[in-house]
């Protein structure tokens, strides 16, 4: 019988052990692996916006909702265990349900992310983008521009050999000069491995990949190449305001250029002169250049800005008009004509 009793005893004793090692392990386990990345290698990014004023759970509760945590209850534990949770900082955050709670836990602390969301507007120069980088500290001012000049970019197979012009006595080598060619568009940055030649060839592959390639047969069926499609997508995209407006001035500019009359736009003046604000004087409007289409005719030697998807579609898809002028009033209304008679009318009514 005492063996029995022991033998029980014994066996109580392990299964005791057994439950106390379960009680104990499983949860660590389970905690441990509520630490790790929701999805281990995703590239996915989003941006997560903390408020001021958030308590630790609040903050969980918003990274749980977003998929960016396993568990709202082990994140809070861990900021709480760390003594983590009055650093916590409120902001906007670009985060990645790739990271682990600790690596979070280091980018909310520390009060940035480690990448930024820049967004390119549409109609930017190469010195636009150029400037609002340096702006971000990304970059030093000229970085972009000087690589935009320098670097070599012959793996574009779109991007233009040669820019010539009415004044360009030999081609202009454009190895590098990229305007019209950087697609608009939101890019995700990381501060730290920032390289001006890297940034601008994801431009140009979202170039590639947003127009070059679902626009191919539009273009060829057009009758125009690519680089007077962009040319004169950029000055639409600088001279109109609204979609509705658009493919009503691409009319009017193509059935200019065809009747050999001049484009007087003076988008073209400002951007030779780098005055986008302004009156532009007597003397800007005789600047000897071959973007003055006030002074030569036909098309510039190229683009102008970095036209947005609209004014693209513009270029290749005009809209017939009864219209040869246009200009905008003091209220940004658009005015058409049909006559210089008519235009002239419209610039002593409207513009004062």
């Amino acid at each position: 019988m005492r063996g029995a009793i022991g033998y029980h005893a014994g066996v109580r004793k392990i299964i005791a052990l057994v439950v106390l090692i379960s009680l104990v392990v499983v949860p660590l386990f389970w905690y441990r692996s509520a630490l790790a990345p929701v999805e281990p290698g995703s590239p996915v990014r989003v941006s997560v916006q903390i408020p001021k004023g958030a308590m630790v759970s609040d903050i969980a509760r918003l990274l749980k909702e977003e998929d960016i945590i396993r568990s709202s209850l082990v994140f809070t534990l861990y900021v709480r265990f760390h003594g983590l949770d009055r650093l916590l900082q409120a902001g906007s955050f670009i985060l990645r349900p790739s990271m682990s709670v600790t690596d979070l836990v280091s980018v909310l602390t520390r009060g940035f992310a480690d990448e930024l969301i820049i967004t390119i507007p549409e109609g930017f120069t190469v010195q636009d983008i150029d400037a609002l980088l340096a702006e971000k500290g990304i970059t030093e001012t000229g970085a972009v521009v000087a690589c935009a000049r320098t670097c070599d970019f012959s793996s574009f197979e779109f991007l233009p050999k040669t820019l010539k012009g009415p004044v360009l006595r030999s081609p202009e080598p454009v190895e590098g000069r990229l305007e019209g060619y950087l697609f608009p568009d939101t890019y995700f940055v990381t501060v730290e491995e920032f390289q001006p030649k890297l940034f601008l060839e994801r431009m140009l592959s979202t170039f590639r990949r947003r127009v070059v390639q679902p626009f191919a047969k539009e273009i060829a069926e057009s009758g125009r190449s690519l680089h007077e499609l962009i040319t004169m997508a950029s000055l639409i995209e600088e001279e109109t305001r609204t979609n509705e407006e658009r493919p009503i001035v691409s009319g009017i500019l193509w059935k200019r250029l065809k009747a050999g009359m001049g484009l007087d736009v003076d988008a073209t003046i400002r951007y030779i002169l780098g005055k986008p604000q302004g009156v532009l004087t007597e003397e800007d409007l005789r600047v000897n250049s071959p973007y003055n289409t006030r002074k030569f005719r036909g098309l510039p030697p190229g683009p102008i800005a970095n036209p947005s998807l609209s004014s693209i579609r513009a270029a290749l898809r005009p809209q017939d008009s009864p219209y040869w002028y246009y200009l905008h009033d003091s209220q940004g209304n658009i005015r058409y004509a049909k006559t210089n008679d008519e235009h002239n009318v419209n610039k002593a009514k409207y513009l004062r």
